[in-house]
């Protein structure tokens, strides 16, 4: 099987995020998006909410509805994401949101997933998005893991310094990618393990 998906990074701070749902799920996912961007704009609908949640949505500025979910809080909404307990709900959720053409996610309902929330490895500038194509959570974290461990802690510094060289390389466009792919190459380049 082919993985289509096509991976995006989202500036969310220029969107408006609904989340349905006020349970364990919707916490995990509130606190997975907030964990790498914590300036979203981010809404909660559900009739009821955990501690916890409500704890992490008053320190991120969330605005949270008590209230059973209703299309007409998707106004204004461009990402949707159905954690309740019901299916029903959930399927609502998703059709209404099809009907409107918003982006939407139910969890843990691959066919009910325009986009998937897989694992995120964020070290100053790099991040890195990992999928398994909604096939297994768990392998995503394992990857998520692995890479936090082998990418060095000083890549964001790496980074800077070669935005600002970037900057003084002179030529035209062809010119410059020649001369950032040499500096960069090092950074695959495999290690002879005898030196």
């Amino acid at each position: 099987m082919n993985n289509n998906l096509y991976p995006v990074f989202l500036k969310v701070k220029n969107l408006n995020v609904l989340i349905v749902g006020g349970g364990n799920v919707a916490e995990e996912k509130l606190t997975f998006l907030l964990k790498s961007s914590p300036d979203a704009n981010v809404t909660m609908v559900s009739t009821m909410f955990r501690e916890a949640t409500v704890a992490l949505a008053n320190k991120f500025g969330v605005e949270m509805i008590t209230d059973k979910y209703h299309k007409r809080f998707l106004k204004k909404k461009h990402i949707v994401i159905a954690t309740t307990d019901n299916p029903k709900v959930n399927i609502k959720v998703y059709n209404d949101c099809r009907k409107k053409s918003k982006l939407v996610n139910v969890a843990d309902n691959p066919p009910y997933c325009d986009f998937y929330m897989g694992g995120i490895v964020t070290k100053g500038n790099v991040k890195i998005a990992i999928s398994t194509n909604g096939k297994s959570p768990t392998t995503a974290k394992r990857l998520r893991q692995f890479f936090e461990e082998v990418i060095p802690e000083d890549v964001n510094e790496f980074v800077e310094n070669l935005n600002t060289y970037r900057k003084t390389i002179k030529g035209d466009f062809e010119e410059k990618v020649k001369v950032l792919n040499e500096i960069t190459k090092t950074l695959v380049e495999k290690k002879d393990p005898k030196n």
